[in-house]
């Protein structure tokens, strides 16, 4: 590792898998898990019937809690795949949190704005604002939700970076004298990773689903 932002660059090692990692984790999916009912799929409906329900709650459109539940998996994996050794962590970078949040934030503003004009104004003035602030009002809360695809973009990238950097620091700094405390710190800031993994790719999913809901 040259600098402290190496494992960040997807052209950095000879082991370095770049962009492919993104699908990496489904072609390491056997065959059988498609067709046979196994473990893995058992917990993996389980998990998506779990979220299915939840997002109902929210969303009244039929058919957008399978995006959102694609678009968890996806965030998930991806996560995921970045905490095993030389593998490109995707989710650390805004071309990739972007691409997820921008596409869904502009075609929630495109449908709202075409077919419920009405509601989207309605939303730039919430309930009991003094009737002086309402312009200030319709500022604030436009700026606010054109800047929602890079707050998302910027949360799930931010996080994926604080914790790679604090396992890369720590990686660096492993000496003999020291390796069996760093290894028990090692292996509890792997295992908060883990935990951050999945609390990002709910947290994404969650906000965007919130978001369209108001439409």
């Amino acid at each position: 590792m040259t600098n402290l932002f190496s494992t960040f660059d997807p052209c950095t090692g000879t082991l370095s898998l770049n962009w492919i990692s993104i699908t990496m984790m489904m072609i390491l999916f056997p065959k059988k898990f498609w067709i046979l009912e196994n473990k893995s799929s058992m917990i993996c409906k389980k998990i998506t019937g779990m979220l299915n329900s939840e997002l109902k709650m929210i969303m009244k459109y039929k058919g957008t809690s399978l995006i959102m539940i694609s678009m968890f998996m996806i965030i998930f994996y991806n996560n995921i795949m970045g905490l095993m050794p030389y593998t490109f962590t995707a989710s650390s970078h805004m071309v990739f949190s972007l691409s997820l949040a921008l596409p869904m934030w502009v075609g929630m503003m495109i449908y709202g704005w075409v077919n419920k004009t009405n509601q989207m104004l309605i939303h730039l003035v919430p309930v009991g604002t003094p009737t002086p602030l309402m312009p200030f009002m319709v500022l604030i809360e436009t700026i606010s939700n054109m800047i929602r695809p890079g707050s998302l973009a910027v949360r799930l990238t931010a996080n994926m970076i604080a914790g790679h950097i604090l396992m890369s620091l720590l990686g660096n700094s492993a000496t003999l004298t020291i390796f069996i405390p760093l290894m028990m710190a090692f292996t509890v800031m792997l295992l908060f990773e883990t935990a951050v993994s999945i609390i990002q790719s709910y947290v994404f999913m969650t906000l965007m689903n919130l978001y369209s809901s108001e439409i």
